[in-house]
């Protein structure tokens, strides 16, 4: 398992519209598409508390890319992003990192 690692920074005042997004629409489009998510978390305490953090499971990067990549296309996807995105952009900055578990991680 590879585990990937998202950071979402967003526009200040427009998390509320990125957490709809997430509920309403993507993890369904997710789930159409085989893809995992294993926790979201915002910031309470921290450098920046417009920031949405989650981690997503992959077999491979290879699983990662085929999965991705259709969700992306999917016309569910397209339409709700451009939705929410009607009164501008969400995020300011995206960031993503592959991890790979330690041998003592309790991930593995």
């Amino acid at each position: 398992m590879i585990y990937e690692l998202r950071i979402y920074t967003t526009i200040p005042g427009r998390m509320p519209n990125l957490l709809a997004r997430f509920e309403n629409h993507t993890l369904k489009i997710w789930e159409k598409h085989g893809i995992k998510q294993l926790g979201f978390w915002t910031t309470l305490v921290g450098p920046n508390n417009n920031d949405l953090t989650y981690m997503l499971a992959w077999e491979s990067l290879a699983d990662r890319e085929k999965k991705w990549n259709a969700f992306f296309a999917d016309p569910d996807w397209v339409n709700a992003r451009a939705e929410s995105e009607k009164d501008g952009p969400i995020n300011a900055q995206v960031s993503s990192s592959f991890l790979t578990p330690t041998k003592f991680s309790a991930i593995q």
